[in-house]
């Protein structure tokens, strides 16, 4: 399948005029034996390319490994997506044109961040589809020990080889299911901001992320009913949800209070210091916490009570001296002061209507363990006593409007 991107960009009914830079998308079988050809299509041919593996990839990838003026193989052990790491690696670059990544995620990175400081092109070649960050243009990378997403370089051209793909472990593939199904949480995020603070919002960037969602839940139930494992569906959906934060410039439809987990994990503030799991399964946990509480909540009636910033002392206590000064900044024009919680009240009933699209908790564990994602705490090494705490400390990490950040402003009762 070749997703032609062009018609997502242009002026929208939003009222924006979005841009891509991905001029094509391949997911098929047997894409790397036409790889010269997409390059040709994408205007990128003959250009002079390094092509970037971790060590790990370029092994597996033996003999579909595509034409290089240079190949750099990067140590996979303790690779992660760093901007000291990634600017060593640009150390080496022998003056290219075009910057080729071979890999998964946090390989993407160590194309689009060079790309972008380079000023040119960026090919991505995934090897998984254990998340959605491969059409993505924003580089989420560790800056001072903190995570921090930014914007960079997406994609001009995107080949992914599903007879690479298809060799995925089951806990890569469950990854990616968790990576999409947590739309369910992101888009109702995004829609309870829009209408409790006006915040921007595309019902055609909705729409495309709804895509994504609906395709990876089509295909996850098929996995769960029967074992068999929709490759190029499962994969397309990850694409779909990455063009999402290319179009809006940001990760607003793919990512809300759900993905803060993984930079949680990430991060190791006090009490998580033995968290650790992949993209995935740390975002399954988020979702399957945020579902339960949005659910739990939509059961009782708020009431608003005064903004007041995020206390210093609580910073301190919960994220500890290491990471206190990257978290005070993050909050400092805190969007929660930026309208009145009263319209957070008065809306509630649209609210609780948003939640109702979400799928009871119930139901997505039950898939969960069908398809071997990891959803509880416990799975990724957080003891099952800091559970209360994950949502609101990760809520602190980002300075995004979610109904878990809306917490600091609401009391409730039971109805």
């Amino acid at each position: 399948m070749i997703m032609d991107c062009e018609k997502y960009a242009g002026k929208c009914v939003c009222g924006k005029e979005h841009e891509l830079e991905t001029k094509m998308v391949v997911v098929e079988y047997g894409a790397l034996e036409n790889f010269e050809k997409y390059m040709e299509a994408a205007g990128l041919a003959g250009k002079r390319r390094t092509v970037v593996y971790d060590s790990v990839v370029y092994g597996i990838t033996e003999g579909k490994h595509v034409r290089a003026d240079q190949e750099i193989v990067l140590p996979a052990q303790g690779l992660r997506s760093e901007d000291i790491l990634i600017e060593d690696m640009m150390t080496k670059l022998a003056d290219p044109e075009v910057i080729v990544t071979v890999g998964a995620g946090t390989m993407m990175d160590f194309g689009r961040y060079p790309a972008y400081k380079l000023g040119i092109p960026f090919v991505a070649i995934p090897t998984l589809a254990s998340s959605d960050g491969f059409t993505a243009r924003i580089c989420s990378v560790i800056v001072d020990g903190q995570k921090k997403s930014i914007p960079m370089k997406a994609p001009e051209l995107v080949v992914a080889d599903l007879d690479i793909i298809k060799g995925a472990p089951k806990r890569l593939i469950a990854s990616g299911i968790n990576d999409i199904l947590a739309k369910y949480v992101s888009l109702a995020d995004w829609k309870i901001a829009a209408l409790v603070s006006g915040e921007d919002f595309c019902p055609v960037i909705y729409d495309l992320a709804k895509e994504a969602l609906d395709i990876m839940r089509a295909a996850a139930d098929k996995y769960a009913a029967t074992g068999e494992i929709d490759h190029e569906a499962m994969t397309m959906a990850q694409m779909k949800s990455g063009l999402t934060m290319q179009l809006w410039v940001n990760s607003r439809a793919a990512s809300g209070a759900e993905h803060l987990i993984a930079h949680l994990v990430e991060m190791h503030p006090p009490g998580f210091e033995k968290a650790e799991g992949i993209h995935g399964e740390c975002v399954g946990v988020g979702t399957f916490l945020c579902v339960k509480k949005y659910h739990e909540l939509a059961k009782q009636l708020p009431k608003a009570k005064p903004f007041e910033p995020l206390s210093e002392d609580w910073v301190r206590e919960k994220f500890g001296e290491a990471l206190y000064e990257g978290i005070v900044e993050e909050n400092r024009n805190d969007v929660l002061a930026t309208f009145d919680p009263q319209v957070i009240v008065d809306n509630w009933e649209k609210i609780r209507a948003i939640i109702a699209e979400i799928p009871p908790a119930e139901e997505l564990e039950e898939l969960y363990k069908a398809v071997g994602a990891k959803y509880l705490p416990e799975h990724i090494g957080i003891d099952p006593s800091m559970t209360e705490e994950i949502l609101p400390v990760s809520a602190a990490i980002r300075n995004r409007l979610t109904l878990i950040r809306m917490l600091r402003v609401l009391d409730f009762q039971e109805k």
